[in-house]
């Protein structure tokens, strides 16, 4: 990731996460995150909670699957409680999804932050500037 992009940024909203191979049912433990592990919740997409609190309405889920030119990506969704129900929004770019988090709790944030840039640093992903909106 560039020296001059930082959390909180804006223009960190526009930083993408992509993983050297997918994750597999083989694979898919040598990415948790504290005492979270991947689930497959659908084929090709895992998930596992990023920032999850019971007195917090505000949560914030990994969601790694391929895109549409063939990377696996890991990025964000948020969850969303509604009434009984529990769904997860539309999937957003990572540094998106961390720009969010950082405005609710920056800790948490740089947390995921360095778990990600230790992924980069084990040579199995990177960051990449995406184009915006």
């Amino acid at each position: 990731m560039e020296d001059n992009i930082k959390l909180g940024d804006p223009i960190f909203n526009q930083m993408l996460f992509v993983l050297d191979k997918p994750v597999t049912e083989a694979n898919h433990k040598d990415y948790r995150y504290e005492n979270e592990e991947l689930l497959q919740i659908s084929d090709g997409i895992w998930a596992m909670p990023a920032y999850m609190k019971d007195d917090d309405d505000f949560s914030l889920f990994f969601i790694v699957t391929e895109i549409d030119d063939g990377n696996t990506v890991i990025a964000f969704s948020q969850g969303e409680k509604k009434g009984a129900d529990f769904s997860l929004s539309d999937p957003m770019v990572t540094g998106e999804g961390l720009n969010r988090l950082t405005a609710h709790d920056k800790d948490k944030a740089a947390s995921i932050l360095h778990f990600l840039n230790m992924i980069s640093k084990a040579a199995e992903g990177n960051w990449r500037m995406v184009e915006g909106d």
